[in-house]
């Protein structure tokens, strides 16, 4: 069983609430919109971290994080980018690729808006944690957590954190 914490959109913002569910964690999964790098840097010296980059991240988030990461982790495929869309309304550059790649769950970030939302025509789970930073519309910072186990996804959690300041 691996303990994931999903977060995005944090915008060069993070703090010990944050940290919290970091440490809590076995690894974390960062939707893009990270801003400073200190973000990810803090959080890859408590735990792992996947990362995709977002449209507001500079030419050094985008040398050390993908466009789109792709991978499996307890025999559940995961793809997580930042700008993908939701069910029926996926973003062009991926629309035709999940159709005929279609992970168990898929992530992205940028609408600052949680959505938990599972696809019937695809069979995967779309996941957006919102945002976890202070920069945006969004007045609740949120996050996910939840389990992988051998091929399942367990125990989803909404996480809200303060009313951004």
């Amino acid at each position: 069983m691996t303990k994931i914490l999903l977060l995005s959109d944090t915008h060069s913002y993070i703090d010990d609430q944050i940290l919290k569910f970091v440490k809590q964690a076995d690894e974390v999964w960062h939707a893009g919109d990270i801003g400073d790098l200190h973000v990810t840097d803090t959080i890859k010296k408590l735990k792992p971290l996947r990362a995709v980059f977002g449209n507001i991240d500079d030419k050094d988030a985008r040398a050390e994080f993908p466009l789109d990461n792709k991978f499996s982790l307890e025999d559940v495929s995961v793809w997580i980018t930042h700008i993908g869309g939701y069910p029926n309304k996926y973003n062009q550059r991926i629309k035709e690729e999940i159709k005929i790649n279609s992970p168990k769950i898929f992530i992205s970030g940028h609408s600052h808006i949680l959505k938990v939302q599972y696809d019937k025509k695809l069979n995967l789970l779309h996941l957006n944690p919102g945002a976890a930073g202070n920069h945006g519309f969004h007045k609740i910072r949120t996050m996910l957590r939840f389990e992988l186990q051998k091929g399942e996804i367990k125990n989803l959690e909404i996480i809200e954190l303060a009313t951004r300041g």
